[in-house]
């Protein structure tokens, strides 16, 4: 009678957490977490595309030191910004990772920018790749940002949505962080890719 008294307890439990959406918790959050690993890894693909772009155009014009050093600097920020899971559960350290990437992507743009006045430069063919491929990366950057917004905003409606949101309050499933309006205009400019046809 205790055994059958224990499955129709755990059988009743387990029917409360799926009809309070504590599986559909469990499947969002996971998407939250995979679309922020995405993100990460592009925005690293692009960390490791900059120092070959660096000394590429320091070849050809070199006494742009200031724009080459502050890109060199913005990188250093970025990619020594420690990305922990805690980054996702809390605003103000996902406000400091915005801010560093849109520093990189400034400090890029101003790059680009001054390569236009160097038309042997532009004429190089790794500068070209290495542009083509940073012009690539900054478009699956995008990509990632949006799958990542859109993977936040369905998990946070789930954890503000009755009755889910007693589920989240008593399971401790806090709204997620997502990219702010200010910054999107920042990091979601790539930088003009130009060949100089």
């Amino acid at each position: 009678m205790k055994t059958w008294m224990n499955w129709l307890a755990a059988f009743f439990l387990a029917s409360v957490l799926s009809g309070c959406g504590y599986n559909e918790f469990q499947a969002k959050d996971e998407s939250v977490k995979a679309a922020w690993g995405e993100v990460v890894n592009q925005y690293q693909r692009r960390a490791d595309l900059i120092p070959n772009l660096v000394n590429t155009v320091k070849g050809y014009a070199g006494h742009e030191k200031e724009t080459l050093e502050s890109v060199t600097r913005a990188r250093a920020a970025a990619t020594s910004f420690q990305i922990t899971p805690e980054v996702l559960n809390n605003p103000e350290a996902f406000r400091k990772f915005q801010e560093v990437q849109g520093e990189l992507s400034s400090a890029l743009s101003r790059l680009m920018a001054v390569s236009e006045n160097y038309p042997q430069l532009k004429a190089d063919g790794l500068f070209r790749d290495l542009q083509s491929q940073l012009e690539g990366t900054e478009n699956r950057i995008t990509v990632a940002r949006q799958r990542y917004i859109k993977s936040v905003q369905e998990y946070n409606v789930l954890a503000r949505s009755f009755p889910t949101n007693l589920t989240a309050m008593a399971f401790g499933y806090e709204t997620r962080p997502s990219f702010t309006v200010e910054n999107e205009r920042a990091i979601s400019t790539a930088p003009a890719v130009n060949f100089g046809k």
